[in-house]
């Protein structure tokens, strides 16, 4: 019987291809499985002019509340509620809707547009002319500001908060002193938009809503001139509805996940969407 002294390492180099290959596997696929379960982004890399959108997920949302402004800031919603006796400023958990803190406003004040600078929650509201501003961490009262117009959304640049006043334009306020910094008019294909409500600051673009209808536009602010319109129609399903639901109203923006959310007033639910183009 013959020998071959090569052939007695190669159960060994066979052993050792296999584990090289299974851990490529492996490696493989944890690369899959990090991608497939990767936080979905709401906004593709370039937007349409014409979007519409996908349903990501459906969180709850109090189906009391006049949403009136909205804020998503380090895993927590703010929002702001409306009406006349029943305007609140309320911090809430995403993922239940539960109201983890609250603070009634006078019955006097009918509360409109929020956002935060900085380590204060701002409030505006419709009629008075007043707004105030808020500790976030304390959720306290720190002082309130004038301003001559409507107040009707609220958000900011990092530089400047924007608010609009029901009418087509954009009002640039100092965040510390609330002084007018200049405005702009808001039009598309040279026709001025009315109405203008909800404000959100997402990717250099205002987000708004256009009251008393389901468009969110998305606006330039250094011309105001209209990027592309947002088309969530049916968004809120008719079984959802009640006779006291109504328009479609709040826009909050999270940053560092790329995520979109949108809610009414008296919306039983707040909407994670993706947006993709309308031809789609």
């Amino acid at each position: 019987m013959h020998t071959h002294p090569a052939s007695q390492p190669l159960p060994r180099r066979r052993l050792i291809l296999l584990l090289a290959s299974l851990g490529v596997v492996i490696v493989l696929l944890l690369v899959w499985v990090t991608w497939a379960l990767r936080p979905a982004s709401s906004l593709p890399a370039s937007l349409d002019e014409r979007m519409t959108y996908e349903v990501v997920q459906v969180y709850p949302h109090d189906r009391g509340a006049f949403t009136q402004g909205l804020v998503y800031l380090d895993g927590d919603l703010y929002e702001s509620t409306g009406l006349y006796g029943q305007s609140s400023l309320r911090r809430v958990a995403l993922e239940t809707g539960a109201v983890l803190d609250r603070i009634e406003l006078s019955p006097e004040v009918f509360a409109e547009g929020l956002t935060y600078w900085q380590e204060t929650l701002v409030q505006l509201t419709w009629r008075e002319g007043t707004g105030f501003v808020y500790d976030r961490a304390e959720f306290a009262l720190l002082g309130s500001f004038s301003y001559p117009t409507e107040g009707w959304g609220l958000t900011q640049d990092g530089d400047r908060l924007i608010m609009s006043d029901g009418t087509s334009s954009l009002i640039f306020l100092d965040p510390e002193t609330f002084t007018p910094l200049g405005s702009v008019r808001v039009t598309y294909q040279g026709q001025e938009i009315q109405r203008i409500n909800e404000l959100e600051f997402v990717r250099g673009e205002v987000f708004a809503n256009v009251w008393q209808t389901d468009q969110i536009i998305r606006i330039d602010p250094d011309t105001g001139q209209v990027l592309g319109w947002i088309d969530l129609t049916d968004l809120l399903p008719p079984e959802a509805r009640q006779p006291d639901t109504d328009v479609l109203n709040g826009i909050a923006y999270d940053p560092g996940r790329d995520r979109l959310f949108v809610t009414g007033k008296r919306w039983p639910h707040l909407y994670e969407i993706r947006l993709v183009p309308a031809g789609e």
